[in-house]
C-alpha cells in the first residue's frame, strides 16, 4: 500500500476537495485523482464520492479512515526511530482526557503547542468517564488517580495533591474542625463513592465516614458547593488553586494531610514505537507540568 496514497487520502478528508488535498502535498489535480483511484483500486472499494465542487467518505472511507491514519503514524515512528527525516509531526491526534482539567489547564497551553507543530490537527474528547483507548481510536489520554495494571503506557505529568477545604463563611458559621473526627458534626460535601476519607497522623492513618446534605458525582461542583459556604470538601489543587489564592477557600486540617497516591498521567497504548505526535504531545506537557506546577505556587 502506497503511503503517499494515504496521506492524500487523510488530507481529503479534511479539504473535501481532491485537488486542494493534492496541491498541499505537491500534486497536480490529475496525479492526485489517480492516487485516490488507484488506492481504491488496491482497496476494491470506493473511498470518496466524487462531485463537481466537493468530495465526501464514503462509510467504507470512513471505516478506512483511521487505519491509513495509524498506519501513517507507525511509519512516521519508525522513520523517527532510526532517524530517518527531520518533518515535524502532523496529522490528526486524537485525545480523550477530564473534562474539568482539560478546560482547565490543556485547553489553554494548545495555542502555544499548536505553534510548534502547525501540521497537527486536534480531536479532542473531554469525558470523566475512563475510555477504552484502543477501541474508541484514541491516540493518547490524560488520566487523573490510581492507575490500574491496563496494558498501557503511563507517564507522570504532574501531581494530583487533594486537600481539604471550606470557605471562610462557613467555618465562621460552623466553627474550625481540629483534628479529622470533628468532621462528624459538619457538613461535608462528598463525591459518590468517596464518603470515607482517610488521614495521615505521624505513622497512623484514620479513617473517617463523613457525612452532609450534599454529594455529586462532578468535581467542579463539589468545588463550587464549597466556595458557596455548603460544606467542607476534598479538592485538588489544580481545581481549587483559583479559589484559594483568592481567598474563596481556605484549607482545613493542613496537619493531618489526605493519604493519596493519586497523581496526573498521560497514557498511551502499548507499542514498540511512539508515534512523533503522540511524543510530541506528552513532552511538551511533561514539560509544562514538571516539578511544582504552577497550580501549587
Amino acid at each position: 500500500m502506497n503511503i503517499e496514497h494515504l496521506k492524500l487520502f487523510i488530507r481529503i478528508e479534511s479539504t473535501q476537495n481532491i485537488s486542494r488535498a493534492g496541491s498541499e502535498l505537491g500534486l497536480s489535480p490529475a496525479v492526485a485523482s489517480a492516487h485516490i483511484s488507484k488506492l481504491e483500486e488496491n482497496l476494491g472499494v470506493r473511498l470518496v464520492h466524487r462531485t463537481t465542487r466537493k468530495v465526501a467518505l464514503t462509510e467504507e472511507g470512513r471505516a478506512f479512515l483511521p487505519h491509513a491514519e495509524e498506519v501513517l503514524s507507525s511509519v512516521e515512528a519508525a522513520r523517527a526511530a532510526v532517524g530517518v527525516g527531520s518533518a515535524s509531526p502532523s496529522g490528526r491526534l486524537r485525545i480523550t482526557l477530564p473534562a474539568s482539567f482539560g478546560r482547565m489547564h490543556v485547553l489553554p497551553a494548545l495555542k502555544q503547542f499548536l505553534a510548534g507543530y502547525p501540521q497537527l490537527r486536534l480531536d479532542i474528547r473531554f469525558s470523566d468517564t475512563v475510555v477504552d483507548m484502543v477501541e474508541g481510536g484514541f491516540d493518547v489520554a490524560i488520566r487523573i488517580g490510581e492507575l490500574e495494571d491496563s496494558g498501557l503506557i503511563a507517564r507522570k505529568l504532574a501531581p494530583d495533591r487533594r486537600i481539604l477545604c471550606a470557605s471562610p463563611d462557613y467555618l465562621r458559621e460552623h466553627g474550625v474542625p481540629q483534628k479529622p473526627a470533628d468532621l462528624k458534626h459538619h457538613q461535608c460535601i462528598t463525591l459518590v463513592q468517596m464518603e470515607t476519607w482517610f488521614f495521615r497522623s505521624g505513622d497512623s492513618e484514620q479513617r473517617i465516614r463523613v457525612n452532609g446534605h450534599i454529594r455529586t458525582d462532578s468535581g467542579d461542583a463539589v468545588r463550587d458547593a464549597c466556595v458557596a459556604g455548603l460544606g467542607i470538601t476534598i479538592n485538588s489543587r489544580w481545581s481549587a488553586y483559583q479559589a484559594l489564592d483568592g481567598g474563596q477557600l481556605v484549607e482545613v486540617l493542613p496537619d493531618y494531610p489526605l493519604v493519596s497516591n493519586s497523581a496526573i498521567w498521560a497514557v498511551f497504548p502499548s507499542s514498540r514505537l511512539i508515534a512523533p505526535k503522540v511524543r510530541a504531545f506528552v513532552d511538551y506537557f511533561s514539560a509544562r507540568f514538571k516539578g511544582a506546577p504552577y497550580w501549587e505556587s
